[in-house]
């Protein structure tokens, strides 16, 4: 198995087990699949979830952990993800969702299954830019919960992704960072203090 998924935290896992045998968790969360799921839902490929606050002016920043998130399978597919945070007192559920991010990153993975070469997968969350990837790290020994993206390391953008990225396409950390260093960067208008 080329991807090597890192454990996640004890208590992150407890939590989203928790919540997934809680009808009032269930009940209030925005998705109507994991809801009508027939059979058994299991949290499964616990990915890091790391965020990318600023991309500096050669494309290379460090990120910071804000998170665990799981895919909740349903039979074949993956109907729903549940997000975990850090808290004050450790590790806590914070919401179910659904949607887009959530095919396109079972999607993704299939994806980076079949390169055959070991990869830790991550998500990687760049807000400035409204986008999500899947970051494909060389580390495979790392324990998923720092570092930075290395330029050998592959980021996916998942769907959907910003216009002129193709989502589901591979690229090295190298040549995509410093690409949208320009689309990251703050419009100055006319007439506005530099």
């Amino acid at each position: 198995m080329p991807l090597h998924v890192p454990p996640a935290p004890a208590p992150a896992l407890r939590s989203v087990l928790t919540a997934l045998d809680s009808p009032t968790a269930l009940r209030e969360a925005p998705t109507p699949a994991l809801r009508a799921a027939q059979g058994p839902t299991t949290p499964e490929l616990p990915l890091p979830v790391h965020v990318l606050d600023r991309i500096s002016a050669d494309g290379a920043s460090a990120t910071r952990l804000a998170g665990w998130r799981f895919l909740i399978r349903s039979g074949e597919h993956a109907v729903a993800a549940a997000e975990t945070m850090l808290t004050p007192d450790g590790w806590a559920f914070s919401h179910f969702f659904e949607g887009p991010y959530v095919t396109s990153t079972e999607r993704a993975l299939r994806q980076a299954e079949s390169m055959g070469q070991p990869y830790q997968p991550r998500l990687l969350s760049m807000p400035s830019l409204y986008m999500l990837t899947l970051w494909l790290h060389g580390d495979i020994d790392g324990d998923g919960t720092d570092g930075h993206p290395d330029d050998t390391d592959l980021l996916v953008p998942l769907a959907p992704a910003p216009p002129g990225i193709p989502a589901h396409v591979p690229h090295r950390v190298a040549d995509l960072l410093p690409l949208l260093t320009h689309r990251a960067a703050p419009v100055r208008l006319l007439g506005s203090p530099a």
